[in-house]
């Protein structure tokens, strides 16, 4: 051994890119009162589709979508396919008022290419409070959206229907790479599709024993993988799951 040899340097590690976006998510609804949750992946058809107002024949339920485990069980068992049943769990653990925002890995029964995955990461909200309205959803997102892609980020709202909430809404952003203009990654649009989200179903509240004449809610979700390609503009989902250290590299410093 030769001890007047120079050391080897350690390479400095660096964060996930999912990881700084899910952080970023996490800070800018953190500084807007709400408390980060968290559930089983492992979930039951109750928690993931009934009490979320899913009907017993929606095609989200059949195995062509889902990754069943136990079909034979009271509450058949599955890979949940949103960060859902994490609401429904804190709103029967804790009640109303409610503010939270869920974030976390889920499954569904998708092929692998550039913009689909079986398995991918979510984050979702939901607030519970007396006189909750559109309005402050509508609030809430226009923000959140302005401050994680630059102030000028303008949204949009068109009516859509999800079984959990209603009304649902569809909510666009203004194409971050062309400001509006049309391009080839917003289809010439001007707008980028970026979640879903409406007020709570009265259904789903009466679920979890919160009195919807009472209360009322909104929720939003959207893909933290979709965010990442958009705020980092890499062309393919596939970069996020395959390890490769010279991709990852260049996130190292990132927060």
């Amino acid at each position: 051994m030769d001890v007047t040899l120079p050391g080897r340097a350690t390479r400095t590690g660096g964060l996930h890119p999912l990881t700084i976006v899910r952080r970023q998510i996490e800070g800018i609804f953190l500084r807007m009162g709400y408390s980060i949750a968290d559930g089983p992946e492992v979930e039951n058809d109750f928690h993931n589709f009934e009490a979320l107002n899913f009907p017993p024949d929606h095609p989200a339920r059949d195995s062509q979508d889902t990754l069943l485990l136990d079909r034979k069980a009271v509450s058949p068992l599955l890979l949940r396919t949103h960060t859902s049943p994490v609401q429904i769990r804190e709103m029967r653990r804790h009640g109303a008022p409610l503010r939270i925002l869920v974030p976390g890995r889920v499954y569904r029964k998708d092929e692998v290419d550039a913009t689909h995955s079986p398995v991918f990461h979510q984050v979702e909200g939901l607030v519970v409070d007396k006189n909750i309205s559109m309005a402050d959803l509508k609030g809430t997102v226009s923000t959140f959206v302005e401050e994680l892609f630059g102030k000028g980020t303008r949204t949009r709202f068109i009516p859509t229907f999800f079984p959990f909430v209603e009304p649902g809404v569809d909510v666009s952003m203004s194409c971050i790479f062309c400001k509006g203009a049309g391009c080839g990654k917003c289809k010439g649009s001007g707008w980028i599709e970026i979640m879903g989200a409406g007020m709570v179903h009265p259904r789903v509240l009466q679920g979890v024993a919160i009195d919807p004449e009472e209360f009322t809610g909104f929720a939003f979700g959207l893909g933290i993988d979709r965010v990442a390609l958009l705020k980092y503009g890499f062309p393919d989902l596939r970069l996020l799951f395959e390890g490769d250290e010279r991709f990852l590299r260049q996130f190292a410093g990132r927060t």
